[in-house]
């Protein structure tokens, strides 16, 4: 018999440990295509990057409209439009050399610094600061 109601490995009681943080092979200001989805074959820059959430914010692409009501500090209301995230699976990082859609692997340099290198053509692939 338990000693205590609820502390089996099933009970769900206790703290949830979270899962862990992908590595993304998407930054910020990278150039991408989406490969899946109704924005399928268009290209933009990438804005912002959500690495828990594994999204990108792609420029140009998946935008919405959002009614924004007038506050009484003076802001004005109106219908703003702003891109919304996509899921990075989604979203293909472009090739320096050919241009075209690639995979990304890492490799460690002999200093020990990691930089991603294109499958398709072996080139590395900048880091945009």
């Amino acid at each position: 018999m338990r000693s205590e109601a609820g502390s089996g490995p099933r009970a769900g009681g206790g703290r949830r440990c979270r899962p862990p943080q992908p590595i993304l092979t998407i930054t910020k200001g990278d150039t991408g295509r989406v490969i899946r989805g109704e924005f399928k074959g268009k290209e933009g820059k990438v804005l912002r990057v959500f690495p828990r959430k594994a999204r990108v914010i792609v420029e140009g692409i998946n935008v919405v409209k959002k009614h924004k009501r007038a506050s009484q500090s003076g802001d004005e209301g109106g219908i703003i439009q702003f891109p919304a995230p996509i899921h990075v699976s989604n979203v293909m990082l472009l090739d320096p050399k050919s241009g075209e859609p690639t995979r990304v692997k890492r490799r460690k340099d002999k200093d020990g610094t990691v930089e991603r290198v294109s499958v398709a053509s072996g080139q590395p692939i900048p880091r945009n600061r």
